[in-house]
């Protein structure tokens, strides 16, 4: 299968796009512009051969179930930028390597080799009853109970495969 890379409008469009999403997320693109848009170049050639924004650095499988964790912006953003100050990829950065306060240098791998290393969030104990489950984020760890996890998170703009049940709803006593 040959993929057909994306145009230059195509990057740009994509680009300020995902600037503007960070940024009303309260995240950073790596000022480096020409870093930033080859990423995001990147980030649409595997939308188109995967069907999903594979992060650019990692190796996906095609299988999305396998690769939910590291679609962009992928589950170790968060981590990495209170670690390291970027993510794994380097698209994103905190407000100190943004303004040159910090400077970056390598990040290390977090994501387990094998699938059945990665951590799989466990349903903490309630003592309450709960009329509704509720939903986390994969990615930012937002919380919402509700019947349904939302289409898109109103914190960092995953998608809704993006979230994971995280306490059943139990039937009121």
């Amino acid at each position: 299968m040959s993929t057909i890379p994306p145009s230059q409008e195509q990057v740009a469009a994509a680009y300020q796009r995902c600037k503007k999403e960070a940024e009303a997320g309260g995240y950073h693109l790596n000022p480096d512009v020409e870093f930033s848009t080859a990423l995001v170049a990147s980030l649409l050639v595997n939308q188109q051969r995967y069907g999903y924004p594979a992060c650019p650095c990692r190796l996906a499988t095609g299988m999305k179930q396998e690769d939910v964790d590291i679609i962009c912006p992928c589950d170790y953003r968060d981590a990495d930028l209170t670690s390291h100050g970027a993510c794994y990829c380097g698209l994103y950065v905190s407000q100190a390597v943004k303004s040159g306060e910090a400077s970056l240098h390598p990040i290390p791998e977090r994501r387990p080799s094998k699938r059945e290393d990665r951590p799989q969030f466990q349903q903490p104990a309630s003592q309450f009853r709960l009329g509704k489950p509720v939903w986390r984020c994969r990615v930012c760890g937002y919380l919402c109970a509700r019947d349904d996890p939302p289409d898109v998170c109103p914190i960092c703009k995953a998608k809704k495969d993006r979230f994971e049940l995280f306490i059943e709803a139990k039937s009121p006593i």
